[in-house]
């Protein structure tokens, strides 16, 4: 077996065991979808588009995201408190390869998350249609998960407590989460504020799901939010080899 195999195995039980975690991973973004599909339900958003066709994918972003930065930022402070970087670090394993069998799980949980998601906001009660080109989600999620995933290891190797991960975590997400319209169509915010999420990796993800899953947009529309997720992958990577350390010691 190879070490990506292992670590993949090794990474995917110890997250199926965090019975906590696992939990609200799936369970957050369906309260969320509960509470704002009442709040706006029967609504439409600018443009005619229905209210569920733009807060679903919103708050779908937000879910994957959030999921994607506490994992890896929770798992990279453990791993560097309990000395498990530097015993990496002395074997011919690479680091890489320890991070990719993270991403591989982040990947399948954020599937995961999408398809629970989808089919409870395709109940008639909320009234989901897709009536965009919805196979396109599946690059956007990629690069979505890519970003936030690298996001997270810059927040892992900043943060040497989990408390500290959690404050800068939710210190990242929450107002990006508001800012970007997850929860909320942003018509109802002022122009100024809207221009600035065209800052945020979230703000593309929430318009590219939107356009793929809500019939907003097209595919040229679509290619632009993969491009801006592009850039945030970029960007946070350089951010995580900058900041990455191998101990709390160094």
């Amino acid at each position: 077996m190879s070490a990506y195999s292992a670590l993949t195995r090794a990474t995917y039980a110890a997250s199926v065991r965090d019975k906590t975690t696992l939990f609200f991973t799936f369970a957050f973004p369906l309260a969320f979808l509960v509470m704002f599909g009442l709040i706006f339900h029967g609504q439409h958003v600018e443009g005619g588009l229905a209210s569920i066709n733009y807060i679903a994918p919103g708050v779908l972003s937000w879910g994957v995201g959030n999921a994607a930065v506490f994992s890896v930022g929770f798992a990279l402070m453990q791993w560097r408190r309990d000395d498990l970087l530097r015993l990496v670090w002395r074997t011919p394993t690479p680091l890489r390869t320890l991070l990719a069998s993270r991403w591989t799980i982040a990947l399948a949980v954020a599937g995961a998350q999408t398809l629970l998601f989808i089919s409870v906001a395709l109940l008639p009660f909320f009234g989901l249609r897709l009536d965009g080109p919805w196979w396109a989600a599946l690059p956007l999620l990629v690069l979505g998960v890519t970003a936030f995933l690298a996001l997270g290891l810059v927040v892992g190797s900043l943060a040497d407590t989990p408390e500290a991960v959690a404050a800068i975590a939710n210190l990242l997400m929450v107002p990006m989460a508001f800012v970007s319209g997850s929860f909320f169509p942003d018509d109802l915010m002022p122009g100024w504020l809207r221009t600035a999420a065209k800052v945020l990796p979230l703000h593309y993800l929430n318009e590219g799901l939107t356009d793929a899953m809500g019939g907003r947009g097209d595919l040229g529309d679509i290619a632009l939010d993969c491009a801006g997720l592009t850039v945030f992958v970029l960007l946070f990577g350089l951010a995580a080899t900058r900041t990455f350390r191998w101990s709390n010691r160094t």
